[in-house]
């Protein structure tokens, strides 16, 4: 069938080698993300591996290709599943950006493949056999991910300032913090949540603290409230990690929720020489993306970022009312 099929020129074999991997590829997607709710190594690894390495054969499959060529249909084959994951609502621009590097590579590593099949002597006549049989263990290899699917790992991010206040001033900004003002990070900019100020109804262990973020609240209790040393929280509510850039009014894909889980946090301050305090932000947090550790650099990049966001203005508001309490410094004035 491929044989009558494929065409023999140079336009019309990249054509259809790049838009049949991107149809294969995004039902490859479409079957694991809403199937089987995984966001795991098939989407991200196999799934583009697959798709620059079949896109490379059929784009061969009547004549050897230069490497260049080859590498170029590998790149341009994810690069049209991304645009139809956008296209068909399932997926916005920032997630896309975000798996592009990994994505690209794994085509130009699947291109690499299909080039030195090509070229090896009878290639081309293992052409069909690898693609029937690359086009039947994708899907069999996603639906065994999904059985076998493994724990999320609990991650763990840590950020400090150092606070020109005592720890007794920058208590109550830790426990609830006024409102911050908009972002002018590009990350938070482009989508990503961030916080907007922190509420605590009662006090001690047991309150319950709200987090206001730009996509809705964190909820808080709290376990440890031992002022004016460390604030330890669970979270038993997480709001979406960010809003999508999208074409269409609405895009929900399911890794908006309960795919990045905060479960605890803290502030810790420790009093430091001259009235200072340092107060180091932590957040325990897990995510069911794979590659772990990929998706781990980005995930722990913002986060990082959001604990700034907060730990630079409660040491804004702290210093501001040290300030404001603090006496001249006049001849037998008291000093404190």
């Amino acid at each position: 069938l491929l044989d009558r099929v494929m065409p023999k020129g140079k336009l019309g074999s990249a054509a259809l080698g790049v838009l049949g991997t991107a149809a294969l590829g995004l039902g490859a997607t479409l079957l694991s993300v809403e199937s089987f709710r995984s966001y795991g190594w098939g989407v991200f690894v196999l799934v583009p591996f697959c798709s620059g390495l079949l896109s490379v054969l059929l784009y061969g499959y009547h004549e050897s290709r230069s490497l260049g060529e080859c590498i170029l249909v590998s790149i341009l084959s994810v690069a049209i599943l991304a645009g139809a994951l956008i296209a068909v609502a399932m997926e916005g621009l920032i997630c896309i950006l975000m798996a592009a590097p990994l994505g690209a590579g794994l085509a130009v590593m699947g291109g690499l493949v299909g080039y030195a099949i090509q070229c090896h002597d009878g290639g081309r006549a293992s052409a069909p056999p690898v693609i029937r049989a690359l086009s039947l263990m994708v899907p069999l290899l996603l639906m065994a991910e999904h059985v076998g699917r493994p724990a999320a790992p609990l991650f763990e991010v840590r950020t400090a300032v150092e606070i020109d206040a005592p720890p007794a001033q920058v208590w109550p900004e830790v426990v609830a913090f006024t409102q911050l003002p908009p972002p002018t990070e590009w990350l938070f900019r482009a989508g990503i949540a961030y916080p907007e100020r922190a509420e605590i109804k009662g006090q001690g262990a047991g309150a319950i603290r709200y987090c206001i973020f730009s996509t809705g609240p964190f909820v808080e209790p709290i376990e440890v409230w031992d002022e004016p040393r460390l604030l330890r929280f669970g979270v038993t509510e997480n709001p979406p990690p960010m809003e999508e850039w999208t074409p269409y009014a609405n895009v929900h894909p399911p890794h908006l929720d309960g795919y990045l889980v905060s479960e605890h946090g803290q502030f810790l301050l420790t009093p430091l020489a001259d009235g200072q305090t340092r107060l180091e932000g932590t957040t325990w947090y897990r995510h069911h993306l794979w590659p772990a550790r990929y998706w781990q650099c980005w995930s722990d990049f913002i986060i990082h970022r959001i604990h700034r966001r907060v730990l630079l203005h409660i040491k804004q508001l702290a210093e501001q009312t040290r300030t404001a309490v603090r006496p001249s410094d006049v001849p037998g004035g008291v000093r404190y």
